[in-house]
């Protein structure tokens, strides 16, 4: 799982899961009520009011099968990319993005202005991860990470959220009603974990509250400040469909070396190199046309029949959700809204979309 953000593509992309399972303790661990005890005693420890805490673990008497289940419920075989895109941006999609995207252009350029983010790009992400606002999770966020920090296999990761969300609700951020999301703990309509919601949600609408569930100015911000962070440069591309022939993978596979990282993505894309260097090897764009002459690198990302020619901005989506399926997936929504860029030819330049 990514530090920050979940967007679960893999669940997405699931075959039916696995029969139930439940967490049972590790031979270290006490029985459960024992180690919401404990729990109870780090969050005061930290500064959580007592208050907070009791009315947070209220009713919390043991962990839920369900999330566990979630939990252990691995793809066991996926999509392509090409597929995964072909099935997740449907005409019917596109069309409510676009339908939203003329709802909100306002904000959404007044958002984009202050970040420095494209606001396609920004309704992209909330496309994503909420379906333009129709989904922000209604499970209750701390009973879901009392059972995933209690399950020994993520237990020191999922400890950490459940402790910061505690604090999101000692902040007054959100009511505890409010506070729901994933069976993971990803919130609101920016699926934002905990720790980053305390890190990168923005107010806004100057309410007093970082409301990523319910206010479109918070959400834009959020996701923009998040995306800012992490490197997003106003005014540059995140990438573009590339033809590769089959000469071309070969030479590609021989001289361009595969990036590293703790990120399972970032090691299935290549290494940046000028766009010169793709011509070299072979690389077109759709229909045999030439790559712009321009003084910008890229990395190769294939997936199936389909590969993509990405730019820096590129590694701020996958901090988003480290995943191609879901990167791919926002810069091409992004390119089917009114306000894409045209060309990588000039990368600091907005113009429409052209396919």
């Amino acid at each position: 799982m990514r530090r920050h953000v979940f967007a679960l593509v893999a669940l997405l992309l699931a075959v039916p899961a696995r029969a139930a399972q439940t967490a049972e303790p590790a031979p270290d661990r006490p029985p459960f009520a024992e180690w919401l005890a404990g729990l109870r005693t780090e969050a005061i420890r930290r500064g959580v009011r007592a208050e907070i805490v009791d009315q947070a673990l209220a009713g919390i008497e043991e962990p839920q099968p369900i999330i566990i289940e979630r939990d252990r419920s691995q793809a066991e075989a996926v999509l392509s990319l090409e597929q995964y895109v072909k099935r997740r941006l449907t005409r019917k999609f596109v069309r409510t993005g676009r339908e939203m995207y003329g709802r909100y252009r306002g904000l959404l350029d007044q958002v984009g202005r202050k970040y420095g983010v494209s606001p396609s790009i920004i309704a992209g992400v909330w496309g994503m991860e909420s379906n333009f606002g129709k989904f922000s999770g209604v499970r209750p966020t701390i009973p879901a990470l009392a059972t995933l920090a209690y399950d020994p296999r993520r237990a020191a990761f999922f400890r950490g959220e459940l402790l910061q969300a505690l604090e999101i609700l000692n902040r007054g951020d959100a009511t505890l009603d409010e506070l729901r999301g994933s069976w993971a703990g990803a919130m609101g309509q920016t699926q934002f974990m905990p720790s980053a919601y305390l890190k990168f949600a923005e107010d806004f609408d100057g309410d007093g509250r970082r409301d990523i569930w319910s206010s479109p100015s918070d959400v834009f911000a959020s996701i923009a400040n998040y995306l800012k962070v992490h490197g997003w440069k106003d005014g540059q591309l995140w990438g573009r469909q590339v033809a590769v022939s089959r000469t071309a993978a070969r030479r590609i596979a021989a001289d361009v070396p595969r990036r590293g990282g703790t990120c399972q993505a970032t090691r299935d894309m290549t290494i940046p190199r000028p766009l010169a260097d793709w011509t070299r090897l072979g690389v077109r764009l759709p229909r045999g046309r030439p790559l712009p002459h321009a003084a910008i690198e890229a990395s190769l990302v294939s997936g199936g029949t389909t590969h993509y020619l990405v730019y820096a901005n590129y590694d701020a989506l996958l901090d988003y959700n480290c995943a191609h399926a879901y990167a791919v997936s926002v810069g091409l929504l992004a390119d089917r809204l009114p306000s894409a860029p045209a060309s990588a030819a000039t990368p600091t330049r907005r113009a429409p979309a052209r396919r």
